[in-house]
């Protein structure tokens, strides 16, 4: 029979969060693999890996405490007959996934090494979002390993004209301080193109195709941005490649938001109707324009 959870970390089983804490950071620095070689040590570093996964989630500590060592089994019998799922508050959910002994940066778990018993250690991870994400904000969701094993989720709110490159924070989801004060995790957004926007700094770049006609005699067209359609004036005689600057469209920022350029995109019909067709061989006829001399 396995050891009891509790009994792995050498709590009791009215232990608080603080306690579990503590008593997996001493057990861990005695017991990793990366540190004792002794016969059993990886196998007991395991274990009491399992045991701080399961008790320092609420639902999961819970779980076992009902149904014992065989909790995740009978957990999921007792949900599926019942007709209304737990749900659970917040945004934070836990999973353990097993998995053997892990390369642990110890100044991560530890906060400062084997002497550390200060604030725990801040945790990174990165991101990626659209140009659209990025432009109106909202809700992500963020999993990060964990380095004993598992992963976590975090539900995290991108502001308004997120910028490449920016760190959002989220209190306490670090490293496990001894003193009870955690670290916290540290998300690094990472804005990419989109199939219609493209981003410099804090102006966005998106294609505007329009037709032949437009281009020569010019047109009130509707340009899609981030922020919903504007609509931009063509002047005549555009072509291919020229850039119509839509002030304060582009990302928005404090006091001076970027600009949108819609890139002129003349896009000529697949197939002509007979009509159509006479239309351009005319214009052919009586046109002196030469596009290869631009005249």
């Amino acid at each position: 029979m396995a050891e009891d959870l509790y009994s792995a970390l050498g709590v009791s089983r009215s232990a608080d969060q603080k306690e579990i804490r503590r008593a997996y950071r001493e057990k861990a620095r005695k017991f990793h693999p990366d540190v004792n070689k002794t016969p059993g040590a990886e196998e007991t570093f395991k274990r009491i890996s399992e045991a701080h996964d399961v008790l320092s989630d609420p639902e999961t500590r819970s779980q076992y405490d009902r149904f014992g060592e065989n909790f995740r089994q009978y957990a999921a019998a007792d949900a599926a007959r019942s007709s209304e799922q737990p749900r659970r508050s917040g945004g934070t959910r836990y999973t353990w996934s097993g998995g053997g002994a892990q390369s642990v940066n110890w100044e991560d778990l530890f906060g400062g090494g084997f002497g550390g018993f200060g604030r725990g250690a801040d945790h990174t991870a990165e991101l990626e979002i659209t140009v659209e994400e990025a432009y109106r904000g909202g809700r992500r969701t963020v999993q990060v390993a964990s380095p004993y094993g598992g992963a976590q989720e975090y539900t995290i709110d991108i502001p308004a004209g997120a910028v490449d490159g920016q760190r959002l924070r989220i209190a306490g989801a670090g490293g496990a301080g001894a003193d009870g004060q955690d670290g916290d995790l540290l998300v690094t957004l990472r804005v990419k193109d989109s199939k219609r926007y493209r981003l410099s700094d804090a102006d966005i770049e998106t294609d505007l195709p329009i037709s032949p006609w437009e281009a020569a005699l010019g047109a009130d067209v509707s340009v899609p941005t981030p922020g919903g359609p504007v609509t931009v004036h063509v002047p005549p005689g555009s072509s291919t490649g020229r850039r119509l600057r839509l002030r304060g469209q582009g990302m928005p920022r404090p006091g001076q938001p970027g600009d949108l350029y819609a890139r002129v995109k003349v896009v000529v019909p697949r197939t002509l109707s007979k009509k159509e067709k006479e239309l351009f061989e005319q214009l052919r006829d009586e046109s002196s324009f030469d596009a290869r001399r631009g005249s």
